[in-house]
């Protein structure tokens, strides 16, 4: 599986961005997709999940309410509206999808989240 993210930037506070992370190879095999982020001198955190079945999602306390995390099944496509950006939101973004049955975690290359104060 390969994963593609785009959609960074750099944004005032207050503002949006939308963030898409593209899958293909066998995407059949996923069952859990995820944005994670990494600030500069932390560790990389959960944001929002996804289950490609039902669509189940999870979001850590920091976005909930802002964010909203969704998929396209039919175009392998995963996406995170992020509104009510703040400074603190500002990090390196990775899309992460998993495979139980593989027993594999795969990730894209990240793309940079830039909010200014």
């Amino acid at each position: 599986v390969q994963l593609v993210e785009s959609g960074g930037g750099l944004v005032q506070a207050g503002g949006s961005l939308r963030l898409s992370c593209a899958a293909s190879g066998s995407t059949f095999s996923i069952n859990l997709m995820g944005w994670y982020r990494q600030a500069p001198g932390k560790q990389r955190e959960l944001v929002a999940a996804i289950t490609t079945g039902g669509g189940t999602t999870n979001y850590a306390d920091s976005v909930k309410g802002r964010f909203i995390i969704s998929r396209d099944n039919a175009k392998n496509t995963m996406y995170l509206q992020m509104n009510s950006l703040k400074p603190e939101d500002t990090a390196v973004y990775y899309c992460n999808a998993v495979s139980y049955g593989f027993g594999l975690s795969y990730w894209g290359q990240g793309t940079q989240v830039t909010v200014s104060s």
